[in-house]
């Protein structure tokens, strides 16, 4: 299937794969738990008769959209929260089952673009990277979290292997001077993390791992595709693009996990048996072609995953690792 997109700041990544995987029917009831820029629901609402529950925790995103929520005549729905409440949100609208949900991960090119947003280090604002308006900032983690925290988050989330370094170099710096803007930050972190011609900018790893911190990304992530499962009619379709490994490694092992299902043995009978409720429709993760990589560079590392719903029951959740947890870090636990 093909779709076309009107030119926009914003460009969906993977457009026309996603739509393809996701196979929307006249008449189906979708959620776009990402919304953004909105190019996917605008793609899904080229079939005739489809309905789309659009979500962002992002203001700017869900005001952005009211242009497409006026063309679409009522077939639009756009939804100011976190996409992991995404089973409350579609039981709300009056629709508890739906026929397949989309979610694009992690930060948008219109938050990076912005430099009052503090996501980027290639431009000076101040250190927040909220994608909505509560909770703590970046800017707040740098000047409350310990050594240990900040080393543990560095490492976990941006999988820096200098993390305890730059840990050691905010916590001095804060002691002359708060931290509250990204150009201070990236700075400091140059200074610590040393690269060779070609490679990503010093910074890259550190403002990756406060961005996902301050978001709960992971958390949120995990809680999202559970509440898919909850909410998709047997045959229906969830379409992940992520960008980053962890991200990645989260929802290839759910799919994998929720493909195979659990049996009880002889040794373990009090195991309850539970049957497949995906089937995986990805075997590898689709990747973008070296055309669209060019005309959009974000999608280099774009990952995209699919699965289709069975008719067996949802499947208990199950734990995330035990990583820090913005709430203990700042409270001091």
């Amino acid at each position: 299937m093909t779709t076309t997109e009107p030119a926009a700041r914003h460009i969906p990544v993977l457009l026309n794969q996603v739509v393809t995987l996701l196979n929307p029917q006249a008449g189906g009831i979708y959620v776009d738990a990402t919304f953004g820029a909105g190019g996917y629901s605008r793609a899904i609402l080229h079939t005739k008769d489809s309905r789309v529950i659009a979500i962002d925790r992002d203001r700017t995103a869900i005001a952005g959209g009211f242009d497409l929520v006026d063309k679409a005549q009522g077939r639009l729905t756009l939804v100011e929260d976190r996409f992991s409440n995404l089973a409350r949100i579609c039981a709300a609208q009056g629709f508890p089952a739906v026929d397949g949900v989309v979610m694009d991960v992690g930060v948008s090119s219109m938050q990076l673009d912005e430099a009052a947003r503090g996501f980027s280090f290639r431009s000076q604002g101040p250190l927040d990277m909220r994608m909505g308006p509560e909770g703590a900032t970046a800017a707040d983690v740098i000047a409350s979290a310990s050594e240990a925290d900040l080393a543990d988050i560095i490492y976990i989330f941006g999988e820096e292997r200098h993390s305890r370094a730059v840990a050691r170099a905010i916590v001095a710096a804060r002691r002359e001077a708060p931290i509250t803007t990204t150009r201070t930050l990236a700075d400091l972190v140059a200074r610590v993390v040393r690269t060779k011609p070609g490679d990503i900018h010093p910074a890259t790893r550190t403002f990756q791992a406060l961005r996902i911190f301050v978001n709960q990304e992971l958390d949120e992530l995990h809680r999202a595709l559970i509440a898919a499962e909850a909410v998709l009619k047997p045959g229906g379709r969830l379409v992940v693009v992520s960008f980053h490994s962890l991200e990645d490694r989260i929802v290839k092992n759910f799919f994998n996990e929720r493909a195979k299902g659990t049996r009880g043995s002889r040794h373990a009978p009090q195991i309850a048996q539970t049957a497949p409720s995906f089937v995986v429709l990805t075997k590898r993760p689709v990747v973008a072609e070296h055309d669209e990589v060019a005309a959009n560079p974000r999608a280099r590392s774009a990952k995209l995953r699919a699965a289709m719903r069975t008719d067996a029951p949802a499947h208990p959740p199950h734990a995330l690792p035990a990583w820090p947890t913005l709430d203990a870090v700042m409270r001091g636990g």
